[in-house]
């Protein structure tokens, strides 16, 4: 599996998993009212932080992107 995600990228999606993950938990949010919506913050922000920490993401590679300079084999 060829890495695809560069790090601009992936310091974007760490910080963005970590706030839908914070954010989902706040009860001063409407999000955190709604469980549907509370625990799909939870798994877009797991996916997110997932994607970041191995440099892969399956939907680039289904569209044929990468953020990678250069990419690893």
């Amino acid at each position: 599996m060829r890495a695809n995600v560069g790090s601009p990228d992936r310091i974007a999606r760490i910080i963005i998993g970590i706030v839908l993950n914070v954010a989902a938990f706040l009860p001063a949010l409407p999000l955190a009212a709604n469980p549907i919506l509370q625990w799909g913050a939870v798994l877009v922000g797991a996916v997110l932080i997932v994607t970041a920490l191995v440099r892969f993401c399956p939907l680039y590679t289904l569209f044929g992107l990468s953020t990678c300079k250069v990419p690893n084999q």
